[in-house]
């Protein structure tokens, strides 16, 4: 936005947060970047404040570009900006509609997807598109990786389709009836590794939820994070969970691990991790 040709007037983004272990209060980068560039910056705690509403109309902008910001703004602000608010959204919508499109683009096995601008409007993800890129996944993408690529092509669909706004070039189009799917955030729970289900369901996971929440299982009681694991034609001999020679059992063929992150520990490879444990027979993870 500040490379375009358009006026940045101001940017809202979430209040300063308790970051790192000492918990101590700091700005999100979203604010560190615009106070740089002598930017307002709004940090209310919610849309829903008056005394942010009462700010963001004195401000009177054209037209609020937004891109996960993460809390539905309310019909008041909504009605703000004359060209309305514009969502970047990571995925070909109506596919993917809520707080992890990119997750669940990776978990679901999706060959396509891509990122979406379009109107907000009351409901989650359903207005009008203005315009949308497409991106293919590729067989290791983690949703980092992909998140990473999208990210960069969708600043440029954000900001071509604020330029064609400006120009009244632009109509925005209702989405398509049909191909809607859900993407709820996707919770520490969620990320926990079920070994009895196929190898490509556990490839899947565990690359959906890198970076985060985490893929995880547990070994003799604590937890253990997993790195993007290798799928194989070897160890249908394995039950689920089963360990040997660093690779594990799943519902079908076994997946071969890579890296680790042992509850209290760092990093390692999991070659080095499964050195230092001396297994003992039967021993699973869970």
């Amino acid at each position: 936005m500040l490379a375009s040709g358009h006026e940045v007037v101001a940017v809202v983004t979430r209040p300063d947060a308790p970051a790192g272990r000492g918990r101590t209060l700091r700005p999100s980068p979203v604010r560190e970047r615009a106070e740089a560039a002598g930017v307002e910056v709004l940090t209310p705690g919610t849309p829903r404040d008056t005394e942010f509403q009462e700010r963001l109309r004195r401000i009177a902008p054209d037209c609020c570009p937004v891109v996960a910001y993460g809390a539905l703004l309310p019909q008041p602000v909504l009605d703000v900006p004359r060209l309305g608010w514009v969502n970047l959204h990571f995925s070909l919508l109506p596919a993917w509609r809520g707080a992890a499109p990119v997750q669940h683009a990776v978990l679901a096995g999706d060959e396509i997807t891509g990122a979406t601008t379009f109107r907000l409007e009351a409901g989650m993800d359903t207005g009008p598109v203005y315009g949308v890129t497409t991106e293919q996944l590729r067989p290791t993408d983690t949703s980092g990786d992909l998140l990473d690529r999208l990210a960069t092509a969708g600043a440029g669909l954000l900001v071509a389709t604020l330029d064609a706004l400006e120009a009244g070039t632009v109509t925005a189009v209702p989405q398509a009836s049909d191909g809607i799917s859900a993407a709820p955030k996707i919770t520490v729970d969620d990320a926990r590794v079920d070994w009895s289900a196929p190898a490509l369901r556990v490839d899947r996971l565990v690359r959906a939820c890198t970076p985060a929440p985490g893929a995880w299982t547990t070994l003799r009681g604590k937890r253990v994070k997993l790195a993007p694991v290798a799928l194989t034609d070897e160890g249908d001999d394995l039950a689920p969970g089963q360990l040997r020679d660093g690779l594990v059992g799943t519902g079908t063929t076994a997946v071969r691990l890579r890296g680790v992150r042992p509850e209290g520990k760092g990093a390692m490879a999991a070659t080095d991790w499964l050195r230092g444990l001396r297994l003992q027979p039967g021993e699973m993870l869970t």
